[in-house]
């Protein structure tokens, strides 16, 4: 699997405005919170980790990135 965040292609490009807005915005906040502590060289401060048991992002994630292969694959 490639990364969709450095190679969108058309069919990335078309499964990511398919996304739903809650989905779309959730990935557009990872996205910019990952680019700005890369910026600033930081890490992510330890009490903004997310717990195993907490783990919500993990299902949007998954689901976000099943979404995207269905669709990737209706395309072709």
């Amino acid at each position: 699997m490639r990364d969709d965040t450095i190679y969108e292609d058309e069919d990335v490009k078309e499964a990511i405005r398919r996304l739903p807005e809650n989905l779309y915005n959730d990935r557009m906040f990872r996205i910019k919170r990952a680019l700005d502590l890369s910026m600033k060289h930081q890490i992510l401060p330890k009490e903004q980790w997310t717990k195993y048991e907490e783990n919500k992002t993990t299902s949007s994630v998954t689901g976000e990135m099943i979404l995207l292969k269905s669709l990737r694959k209706s395309l072709i």
